[in-house]
């Protein structure tokens, strides 16, 4: 078995240090702009770089949401955006838009793809078609059962994420 990744929300420089402080080996954070929580405080770019800086130097893991539900007038916001990603050397990219995923693919080709949960991945298919579509990491939908977990990662040979309650 694979070593399990404790991933943990991180909404500000402070939880991200407390996340870190208490076992967390990755965050996932939002950005100002495309991501779903945009209102909620959330990274500058700046504080984004800082993020990542502080992060690697303790070898842990940061994960930037760019789950925006994306319209005509976001995408050339996002293509900057994700080569701002790439260039700040985030470990991957939190999205749900295919159309997204394929501007990732173009213009930040080394920027790491984890198909975000609004995605509502919940069948090995689908896990199969995102790996294909060259998406490093699936987190899978809520809903499913252990059951069905395993059903899917005994499928398919791809990093899967759950979201553990409780």
């Amino acid at each position: 078995m694979k070593k399990i990744e404790l991933l943990s929300p991180a909404g500000d420089m402070n939880k991200l240090k407390t996340a870190f402080h208490y076992g967390a080996d990755a965050v996932y954070i939002g950005g100002k702009a495309m991501s779903l929580r945009a209102l909620a405080g959330n990274f500058t770019d700046e504080e984004i770089l800082e993020a990542v800086s502080y992060a690697h130097a303790l070898g842990k893991k940061v994960y930037v949401t760019v789950n925006i539900f994306c319209k005509n007038q976001d995408v050339e916001t996002a293509e900057k955006y994700l080569k701002f990603l790439e260039q700040a050397k985030v470990d991957g990219a939190i999205i749900s838009d295919p159309g997204l995923i394929m501007l990732a693919r173009e213009v930040a080709p080394n920027l790491s793809i984890n198909v975000s949960t609004q995605a509502n991945t919940l069948n090995y298919k689908s896990v199969e078609f995102w790996k294909n579509f060259g998406a490093k990491r699936i987190i899978l939908g809520r809903e499913l059962s252990i059951k069905e977990i395993k059903e899917i990662t005994e499928k398919v040979d791809v990093e899967i994420e759950t979201f553990v309650h409780g």
